[in-house]
């Protein structure tokens, strides 16, 4: 049986964990980036299909090639910060099937079926994104995720080819605690859930 991580640990990754709005100046390495796909590749996955693809916007002129397609909002501290993360997910993902799921035939469940790949990519490109996260936070980053952006644009500019979809948008680096908002309240259990 796993060992409960420390409360230091959750407090990390999630417990006191936010979404920056601000950065502070430094670099984030390309091994770190390389690093955090290969944790989050890990997660679990619906017959191990990850779709999930990411696109590290980390130069002064891919930025500039995401700035136009950013709500308003979001532009100034997206340009700030040392990289934005387009979360994305591949329609395609059941190309890599022999691959990923060699013991049986999935590929073919997903033939002709339009409607099972967009659910499939789309619902386990996001687990993929929030398992992302969690692994920046406990690779020491600081995460600032966010979806005020024109998918239509970002697919256009960034994933020509047709079948690969934007979903998210998660900036990463060391966030500037000045930049932070209070807290917003959460539900109590009875609220969100129950136990039958």
């Amino acid at each position: 049986m796993s060992e409960r991580i420390s409360k230091a640990e959750l407090d990390r990754i999630i417990l006191q964990a936010r979404s920056h709005n601000a950065w502070a100046e430094g670099d984030v390495s390309d091994a770190v980036l390389k690093e955090l796909v290969d944790i989050t590749k890990m997660g679990p996955t619906s017959a191990n299909c990850c779709p999930a693809r990411f696109v590290f916007v980390k130069s002064a002129a891919a930025k500039a090639r995401l700035a136009p397609h950013l709500a308003e909002g979001n532009r100034v501290k997206t340009m700030a910060t040392p990289v934005c993360a387009i979360i994305a997910h591949d329609l395609r993902f059941a190309e890599h099937l022999p691959k990923l799921f060699p013991h049986t035939d999935a590929k073919s469940w997903f033939a002709g079926n339009d409607a099972l790949i967009e659910t499939t990519a789309f619902r386990n490109g996001t687990l993929q994104g929030a398992y992302f996260m969690i692994a920046a936070r406990a690779l020491g980053l600081d995460t600032g995720p966010m979806s005020g952006f024109d998918n239509a644009g970002v697919d256009a500019e960034f994933f020509p080819e047709g079948f690969v979809k934007s979903n998210f948008l998660c900036c990463l680096g060391h966030g500037d605690p000045a930049g932070l908002f209070d807290r917003s309240p959460r539900f109590d259990f009875d609220e969100m859930a129950k136990i039958i």
